[in-house]
């Protein structure tokens, strides 16, 4: 399998938003899946999709609240959803295979980020179980809808954070001990390595994957940082002012919309995205290594494949190719 892991000189940039995204594309008759599509940077998405003449189905654990902020939202259906409860992501998945249409774009958005110890489901550590098991078992469960009608697209949504640790195959749930942000950055480089294994399996049926850094991004992601933590993390200063150089909400959603819809990446697949663009591997003897890129441990294929097949014995669900 060749690797496309290098920048392809998109001549998109950090600032660039979802309308210079799909300025000219017209998404009429396509079905878009996008999990957390009511909330930060999912709300975004979720927007330049339908503009663009998707039909796009938010799946949603506060399906109320989902309706009230996607009211009036032309092409917008919303159903219920609970990544941490494989019952929940079952049902929702047969519901729409009910509905016998294809899906076009997967956006596996939804994420929860460096939250206190809780388990889900069979006691599993609910970073790694809500980011990553539950949208693998919703991919898994959505397979015959991806594969239905060629060219679909699965957007993982990743972090910087994936530079935080590796996966911890020894205590993957985090019995011994617990650190918020390790669990984090397990999940975000789990986010990676899915979609590098999916996009290999996928290839020969007309499906390709992507894992997306959509950047720095003040939204609710971040409800469970103290201020503290923030000032300990170079967000703000002691005064409470932000320091940070923040994305908008749409800046940050433009590197999924890019990825999920761009002809520049026809014929790629299980790269890593920054910026709108292919990202760099990084260079972690740097300052710049640390800070940007894909570090090698999140896109080495033994580790996707391993992280895969573990995967599909614990939420019990995989594909058929």
């Amino acid at each position: 399998m060749v690797s496309y892991q290098r920048p392809i000189g998109s001549g998109f940039g950090p600032k660039t938003t979802t309308a210079e995204i799909l300025a000219g594309v017209d998404l009429a008759g396509q079905v878009a899946v996008v999990t957390g599509g009511y909330s930060g940077i999912g709300i975004p998405t979720t927007l330049a999709l339908a503009g663009a003449g998707a039909t796009v189905v938010v799946p949603a654990r506060r399906p109320d609240a989902a309706a009230a902020q996607l009211k009036g939202v032309k092409g917008v259906e919303i159903a219920e959803l609970d990544l941490a409860d494989l019952a929940s992501v079952r049902a929702f998945a047969d519901s729409f295979l009910a509905g016998d249409r294809g899906l076009d774009l997967l956006i596996n958005n939804a994420a929860v980020m460096a939250m206190p110890l809780t388990r889900v489901g069979p006691g599993w550590e609910a970073q790694f179980a809500t980011n990553h098991l539950g949208h693998f078992a919703l991919t898994s469960r959505l397979w015959p809808a991806l594969v239905r009608d060629g060219g679909a697209r699965v957007i993982s949504l990743s972090s910087v954070g994936h530079k935080g640790s590796d996966i911890r195959w020894d205590d993957l749930q985090f019995h011994n001990s617990y650190e918020k942000w390790r669990a984090y950055g397990q999940a975000k480089t789990a986010n990676v390595l899915f979609a590098r294994h999916l996009d290999r399996l996928g290839e020969a049926v007309g499906v390709r994957a992507f894992s997306v850094f959509p950047g720095g991004i003040r939204t609710p992601l971040q409800r469970y940082i103290t201020m503290d933590e923030m000032v300990a993390l170079g967000w703000m200063d002691e005064e409470g002012k932000e320091i940070y150089p923040w994305k908008t909400p749409d800046q940050g959603a433009a590197t999924t919309v890019w990825a999920a819809t761009s002809a520049q990446l026809a014929g790629m697949g299980g790269v890593y995205c920054e910026d709108a663009d292919v990202a760099v591997i990084s260079d972690l003897g740097t300052e710049e290594g640390q800070a940007r890129g894909v570090n090698p441990h999140a896109i080495d294929p033994a580790s996707a494949e391993r992280l895969w097949g573990l995967s599909a014995g614990l939420t019990g669900t995989g594909i058929d190719v």
